[in-house]
C-alpha cells in the first residue's frame, strides 16, 4: 500500500538532501510537489489543501530555514502531517468491547467490499484474544451468503449461528442476541446484507437492525481500491448509521492509498483495521504513526516483530538453536526458514517493513529478490531426497540435473541455492566456535524467559529498545546494501546491532 506515494515523496526528499539551507522559495516548491504527490495518490482535494496549508506554515518558520539540515525538518513536518491526517499519535483505536457481554459488532458495507470475509477475520482475531465469538449472517438476499459465513467461521475457529431458512434479517438478529446471552458468548458479529449501490431499502433494514442490536461497534467495511468512492460511501453510511469505525480491505493491492489518507479527515471516523490479504489472518490493526513511517520509506519494525511473534514456535526455535550452536545447518533447516518467511508475508512483505529498502528497490529487482525466488528455492529443496538435504556435498552434476528438472529451474539456479546454503552454514559454524553463546542469547530472546515467545515482556522490550527510535540508514549504509544485493550477498538491515524501536521522527 502507498507504493506510488512513497516513491514520489522519496524522490522529492532526495532532491533536498544535498542542500544546506532552504529558502522560502525552496519550501514552496517542495510543498507544490508534495501536493501533486498526494493528489496523484487520490487523496481528497480538501484534505490535501488543509495538509499543505499546515505543513507550509510549519516549514517556513525561522528555525527550519536556518537549521543545519533543513531537509530533515521538512521530512519531519511531512511525517507529523501524515500522522495527523491518519488519526494522530497514540495507541491504535481498538474495538470497544462492552463490560457486560455479549458485545455486539455490526458489519456494514457495499456488496463486494469483503465484508463477510472481514467478519470472519475479526472473529479469528478476537478468538486469539480468548473471546468466545458468534458470527451471524443477516444477508438473506445474496445466494449462499449464510453458508459462506458458516464456512469462514469454521476456518477462523469460531461458532456461527445455525441457519433458519426464510427468517427475516431483524429476526435473525434477535435470535443471535438471544443465543449469545444463553450460551455465554463474549462477542456477536452481525454481518448485514451488502449493497451494490446505496439502496434505500437495505439502508433502512440496517438502521432497523442497529436499533434492535444496539451495537457497541458499527464498522463500515470499504474497499481501498475504490479510492474516493470509498470515502463517499463512508459519508453516506454515516448519515444513516451510527458508525464507530472503518475497516479498509484490499490494502495490499492499493498502490496509491488515497482512501486511507482521506477517510479519517472526511468522516471523522477512525480506521481500525486494514485487510492485508485474502488469507483468514490477513487483518492488521491500523496505527497512524506506523503507517506514516511506511509512507516515508521508514519501514515498520514493530509490525515485523508482531508477525514473527504470531508465527513463532518456541519448540522449533529452541531445537534449531541447539543445532546451530553445534554448527549444523542443513537444507531441511533452510527450507523451514523459507516456509516461515512465507507465513510472515513473503519476501516482498517483509522487505517492505525494513527501513531504507524503498531507496534500493531497483537493486532488489536486479538481484531478483522476490516471493517467486523463495518459491523456486523451496521447490528446489523439495525435489531433493532426504539424504541430499542432509548431505548437500553428495550432489554431483547428475543429481543437480535431476533436481533442476524436478523443480522446473536451470542447474545454475540449483548451484546458486547450494552456494547460498554453504555461505549460511559457514557463518553459523563461525558463530558456534565461541561455545554457542550467540545462539544461547538468540534462543533466550526467542523462546526463553522474557523472550518473544515466552510471554515475559520481550515483545515490549523490543518495541521500546533504544528509546523507541529507529535510526535512519546512512547514505553509505544504503550504498553498501545495494552493493551486497548486486553481488548476490543478500539484504542487510542497518542498525540491527541493538534492535532499535520504530519511530525515527518522534522526539
Amino acid at each position: 500500500m502507498f507504493d506510488a506515494l512513497t516513491d514520489r515523496l522519496s524522490s522529492v526528499f532526495d532532491r533536498l538532501s544535498g542542500r544546506g539551507v532552504l529558502s522560502e522559495k525552496d519550501v514552496a516548491e517542495v510543498m507544490r510537489e508534495i501536493r501533486v504527490a498526494l493528489l496523484e495518490a487520490d487523496v481528497a482535494l480538501p484534505v490535501v489543501r488543509d495538509f499543505i496549508a499546515r505543513a507550509t506554515e510549519a516549514a517556513t518558520g525561522e528555525a527550519v530555514i536556518r537549521s543545519v539540515r533543513p531537509a530533515d525538518q521538512v521530512v519531519k513536518i511531512t511525517y507529523d502531517g501524515l500522522v495527523e491526517m491518519l488519526g494522530g499519535e497514540g495507541e491504535p483505536e481498538g474495538l470497544n468491547l462492552s463490560l457486560n457481554p455479549p458485545t455486539v459488532i455490526l458489519m456494514a458495507g457495499l456488496q463486494g467490499s469483503g465484508k463477510t470475509t472481514t467478519a470472519a477475520k475479526l472473529g479469528l482475531r478476537l478468538g486469539k484474544e480468548r473471546k468466545k465469538v458468534l458470527l451471524a449472517s443477516l444477508d438473506t438476499r445474496r445466494p449462499a451468503a449464510m453458508e459462506q459465513l458458516a464456512t469462514l467461521a469454521q476456518l477462523a475457529g469460531v461458532e456461527s449461528l445455525p441457519i433458519v431458512v426464510g427468517q427475516a434479517a431483524p429476526d435473525i438478529a434477535r435470535r443471535a442476541l438471544q443465543s449469545a446471552r444463553l450460551q455465554g458468548y463474549d462477542v456477536v458479529i452481525l454481518d448485514t446484507a451488502g449493497r451494490t449501490t446505496l439502496d434505500e431499502a437495505m439502508m433502512s433494514e440496517a438502521a432497523e437492525i442497529a436499533k434492535i442490536a444496539k451495537p457497541s461497534e458499527t464498522l463500515l467495511v470499504a474497499d481501498a481500491l475504490t479510492g474516493q468512492d470509498a470515502v463517499r460511501t463512508a459519508k453516506a453510511f454515516h448519515e444513516r448509521l451510527p458508525l464507530t469505525g472503518l475497516i479498509l480491505t484490499r490494502a495490499d493491492g492499493d498502490g496509491r492509498g488515497g482512501a486511507a489518507l482521506s477517510m479519517r479527515a472526511v468522516t471523522g471516523l477512525p480506521i481500525k483495521f486494514l485487510g492485508t490479504s485474502e488469507k483468514i489472518d490477513g487483518l492488521e490493526a491500523f496505527d497512524a504513526a506506523r503507517v506514516a513511517g511506511r509512507i516515508l520509506g521508514q519501514g515498520d519494525i514493530v509490525a515485523l516483530v508482531e508477525k514473527a511473534t504470531e508465527e513463532f514456535d518456541a519448540a522449533k526455535a529452541e531445537a534449531m538453536a541447539r543445532k546451530l550452536a553445534k554448527g549444523q545447518f542443513d537444507l531441511d533447516m533452510m527450507a523451514e526458514q523459507l516456509a516461515q518467511m512465507k507465513k510472515m508475508g513473503g519476501m516482498e512483505g517483509l522487505m517492505g517493513m525494513l527501513p531504507g529498502v524503498q531507496k534500493i528497490k531497483k537493486q532488489i529487482a536486479e538481484a531478483n529478490i522476490s516471493d517467486k525466488m523463495v518459491d523456486r528455492q523451496a521447490a528446489i529443496i523439495s525435489s531433493m531426497t532426504k539424504e541430499e538435504r542432509k548431505k548437500p556435498d553428495i550432489l554431483a552434476a547428475s543429481r543437480k540435473r535431476r533436481i533442476a528438472a524436478g523443480s522446473g529451474v536451470d542447474v545454475a539456479e540449483v548451484n546458486r541455492l547450494l552456494k547460498q546454503h554453504r555461505q549460511m552454514a559457514d557463518a553459523f559454524k563461525m558463530m558456534s566456535r565461541g561455545g554457542g553463546k550467540g545462539f544461547a542469547q538468540m534462543a533466550q530472546m526467542l523462546g526463553g524467559p522474557g523472550g518473544l515467545g515466552g510471554g515475559g515482556g520481550g515483545m515490549d522490550r523490543l518495541k521500546t529498545l533504544g528509546g523507541g527510535k529507529m535510526p535512519m540508514p546512512s547514505e553509505k549504509e544504503i550504498e553498501e546494501m545495494a552493493a551486497k544485493l548486486q553481488a548476490g550477498g543478500g539484504p542487510k538491515l542497518p542498525g540491527l546491532g541493538g534492535l532499535p524501536g520504530f519511530n525515527p521522527f518522534k522526539k
